[in-house]
Parts: structure tokens; C-alpha cells; sequence
């Protein structure tokens, strides 16, 4: 099959107006947890389609990006946690660079949050709390999937996963050893809400040495 070049697509023309809101420093919370339960509070009561959807991005410790889309799936004052698989891309890079970003897009509120900080391991207990909170199905699914790694085709994982269906039919499934929770904890939020003309408002949070939150207005 000879090779098709990308069509050139018009981009330049593609813009978007804002006009919902403002955020000004007197409408938000001191602390940047509270500000953050209360958009994604918002977003819940907008109807938006999985507003705990986050764009995770880690790097190797020499330098090399990966982002891709997880799932907030818990929050307290310790941070933001989410679980995978350890031997997946983002376990390994986590592991050898607890250094991360996570990005909230909430584009019907023309909302978005980037929060950045260092990662911990989640405790085995709560993991396995959170596990066993999941579907069965899921719970059988992260079983069998040895996530990121090759496979020869889709039958292999079906066949892996028959096999556990089978084998621990009216039984409890097993948190993988290699299965947890990665916890966030944030040294920086911004929250930026979008305006007419570009003129949008970026309010970030940073911690200072004291363990203290300073909220700091960036330039559009």
C-alpha cells in the first residue's frame, strides 16, 4: 500500500470565546483542596462525563515524557490518588522519579486545573480497599493484564482472564501483588478559568518552605 501524506488541516482559525466566569482572589478558598472540591464539585453538578478524568504526565529521571488519561479516585489533604498497575509505564517512572503533573480540562466550564508535587505509594490496606470496591470484572481485569506489556493478540488476555473466571469462580479475587495506588501530593495548584479576548484568569497556589499556601496571579 503506497504511503498518503497527512492532509494539511486549517488550524489557525480554530479559537473558542469565553465568557462564563471570572475568578477573582476574593471568591477563592485559602486552602487550595477546599477551592478544588468546589469546582469539581461544579463540574458533578453540571453533568460532565467523568469529571475525575486527569491527564497524568511522569518522566523517566533522565528526562523522557509520557502523559495519558487516568482517573481520580481518591482526595483528602494528603493529596490526590489514583491506582495502577506498578509494572505499567507510568508505575516504573513514578517509581524511579516520584515527580508528576496532572491536568483537569473541564471544557463545558471552561475550567482547568494543572497541579503538580511529589508521589508516594499508597498503603497496601487502602489499596486493597479501594480494590475490592471495584466491579468483579475489573478486579479480574487488572488480574490479567500484566499492563503495558506486549502481547501476541487479544486472545491471549480473553484466554487469560476465562481462565480466572474459572479458577476463582465464588471466591474473593486477589489484589495483585504489582496492583496499588499512587498518592500526589501537591506543592502547586493553578486554577484557570477562561475570559473573553484571552484575557484569562490564572490563580496558582504554591507552598512555601513552612508548609504555608501562597496564592499568586499569573499573566494570561
Amino acid at each position: 500500500m503506497p504511503n498518503r501524506q497527512a492532509s494539511a488541516l486549517s488550524l489557525a482559525d480554530l479559537r473558542e470565546s469565553y465568557t462564563r466566569a471570572g475568578l477573582s482572589e476574593s471568591d477563592i478558598d485559602a486552602n487550595p483542596i477546599v477551592q478544588f472540591e468546589r469546582w469539581f464539585q461544579e463540574a458533578g453538578q453540571a453533568g460532565l462525563k467523568e469529571p475525575n478524568a486527569m491527564t497524568l504526565a511522569t518522566a523517566t529521571p533522565d528526562g523522557q515524557p509520557s502523559a495519558r488519561i487516568v482517573l481520580l479516585k481518591g482526595l483528602n489533604d494528603h493529596g490526590f490518588a489514583f491506582y495502577t498497575n506498578y509494572e505499567s509505564q507510568k508505575g516504573r517512572e513514578l517509581v524511579d522519579n516520584p515527580r508528576a503533573a496532572v491536568v483537569f480540562y473541564w471544557a463545558e466550564l471552561e475550567r482547568q486545573v494543572r497541579i503538580q508535587g511529589t508521589v508516594t505509594t499508597v498503603p497496601r490496606d487502602e489499596s486493597e480497599v479501594y480494590f475490592h470496591s471495584r466491579p468483579r470484572g475489573s478486579q479480574l481485569g487488572a488480574l490479567a493484564s500484566r499492563q503495558t506489556q506486549v502481547i501476541a493478540g487479544r486472545s491471549v488476555l480473553e484466554a487469560q482472564l476465562a481462565q480466572l473466571e474459572q479458577s476463582l469462580a465464588g471466591s474473593e479475587v486477589p489484589m495483585p501483588d504489582d496492583w496499588g495506588g499512587f498518592r500526589l501530593s501537591p506543592d502547586s495548584l493553578e486554577f484557570w478559568q477562561g475570559r473573553p479576548d484571552r484575557l484569562h484568569d490564572r490563580l496558582r497556589y504554591v507552598k512555601d518552605t513552612e508548609g504555608k499556601w501562597r496564592i499568586e496571579r499569573l499573566s494570561p
